[in-house]
């Protein structure tokens, strides 16, 4: 039986069994049978690049976090994404596993139909200390529901049961069914700490009718009740945040995106910003120490890290990471403007290093789009890793391009490449860290056409840079990624 038709077939008979609502989501656990990643577009431009951005975004976008995990165990880099039915028509949240023994993958399993075909809807991933695997599928705004699900058993992907959660609200427990932008961080003594984006009406000046993105956080002891929703920064249009953790501090930084009379402030996010707690959420810090008051309201704050606004920049926050002193180090990019194309370049890369009294900003390289996104790693000797499509692919200037693998010895002041993708079919994009890296599983990503919409495939690559294809259509349960050869020159 195909996997189109036993999919709908099934969906069928649960409908007709089951309320559908917010809190009560269709729960597939299916196998599908092969890896297919979603194809998203933002925006069309109208132009020959055809969209803002674009292309295979399974594991977009880079604030979602994790999409990976590595358990030593059982020996297996746990895995989701954003897949997608046969004719690329609806987002499916899948889950995998690369059992690092036997160098295999299973047939994914398929969690659920997220009705929608949008990348922002895509899942992430945690595990707890009893080793149940949580896929929290998120929303983007207030248009879609979000869903939690909790595997039925430890280390195993077969089936997921649907996690009713709730928040506090003024003391009181209330559905927990909306949330974006999710980075979920897990710590055995305390529980789930999550950072996420929640979005705002009537809170803008001069303009009552926008949405702000508001970034925040959450903690639950069980990942079922949470606490109190409480916001990190209310800056003018709001923020994007990326997030870290280093022992027991966890990290997050973000942007802004600044007001503009008639115009949509998510176009013009700028400058750069860093804050940590050492305590589960208790107090907010800058990286210096010292505490900080939240959310933060005013552009100019002492969790500053970069001013970009008055320099006229963009600002695409990548990665953060940590030193094996726990220093930050964040990658990102900045541009001239947020439309595609060759006028708003170069899109540069930089690092920017707290050194223990100040930031220390570096550039990596150039590329041709604003979501060009890639991970940064630093091993236990000092060494620096990124890996990401900072050389133009098949569709120049659209989202992604070929896969490099970046080396510095010197903490980002000289850098070595090596190509990891060339002469693809479709743009490589979205490379993301998992937790607890295992060298064979480094990079996770997908690829997909820049201009139109088409399949998707699945990556990952070692650490060497050897990449290596998830297969598209299985015969059997487990088997085999497919090496994927680059073409001599």
């Amino acid at each position: 039986m195909k996997f189109t038709f036993l999919l709908s077939t099934l969906a069928l008979l649960i409908f007709q069994t089951s309320e559908v609502s917010a809190q009560n989501v269709l729960t597939l656990n299916i196998k599908d049978d092969g890896y297919r990643g979603i194809w998203y577009s933002d925006q069309p431009s109208n132009d020959e690049y055809v969209y803002k951005y674009s292309g295979g975004l399974g594991t977009y976008p880079a604030n979602h976090y994790p999409f990976s995990i590595y358990v030593k165990e059982v020996n297996k880099t746990f895995f989701c994404y954003g897949g997608s039915d046969k004719e690329g028509k609806t987002l499916l949240h899948a889950v995998s596993f690369f059992d690092h023994k036997s160098k295999k993958v299973p047939k994914p399993t398929i969690v659920l139909d997220k009705k929608t075909n949008n990348a922002h809807d895509n899942p992430v991933m945690n595990i707890d200390d009893e080793g149940y695997i949580w896929i929290f599928s998120t929303a983007h705004g207030t248009n879609t529901p979000a869903y939690i699900h909790k595997s039925i058993k430890p280390y195993d992907i077969s089936e997921f049961e649907q996690i009713f959660a709730t928040k506090k609200v003024e003391g009181e427990n209330v559905p927990m069914d909306n949330f974006s932008y999710l980075q979920t961080w897990y710590q055995k003594e305390n529980g789930f700490l999550n950072l996420f984006t929640h979005y705002d009406r009537n809170v803008i000046p001069k303009q009552a009718t926008k949405p702000r993105r508001t970034i925040g956080f959450m903690t639950s002891k069980d990942g079922i009740e949470y606490s109190e929703w409480k916001d990190l920064a209310i800056i003018e249009e709001g923020h994007y945040q990326t997030s870290g953790q280093f022992e027991n501090t966890i990290g997050t930084t973000f942007n802004f995106h600044p007001y503009r009379e008639g115009e949509n402030g998510l176009n013009y996010r700028t400058n750069l910003y860093y804050l940590q707690t050492p305590d589960f959420g208790k107090t907010w810090q800058n990286v210096f120490g010292e505490e900080v008051n939240i959310p933060l309201t005013e552009i100019e704050n002492s969790a500053l890290v970069k001013d970009y606004q008055t320099l006229g920049a963009n600002v695409y926050i990548n990665d953060l990471t940590y030193d094996k002193d726990g220093n930050p180090i964040i990658l990102y990019l900045t541009s001239k403007g947020y439309q595609s194309g060759p006028e708003n370049g170069p899109r540069s890369w930089f690092t920017a290093r707290f050194t223990g009294s100040d930031w220390e900003i570096k550039h990596l390289a150039d590329s041709d789009n604003n979501y060009d996104m890639g991970s940064l790693y630093v091993d236990s000797k000092g060494n620096w890793t990124v890996v990401g499509p900072t050389t133009p692919g098949p569709q120049a200037y659209n989202t992604g391009g070929e896969m490099v693998l970046w080396t510095s010895s010197d903490q980002g002041k000289n850098w070595k490449s090596k190509a990891m993708t060339s002469n693809s079919e479709r743009n490589h994009s979205y490379a993301r860290r998992p937790v607890n890296v295992h060298n064979d599983f480094f990079a996770f990503w997908a690829d997909g056409h820049g201009r139109k919409h088409d399949i998707s495939k699945l990556y990952f690559s070692d650490k060497k840079g050897r990449v290596y294809q998830l297969p598209e259509n299985m015969k059997n349960d487990f088997e085999k990624p497919i090496r994927l050869k680059i073409p001599k020159r």
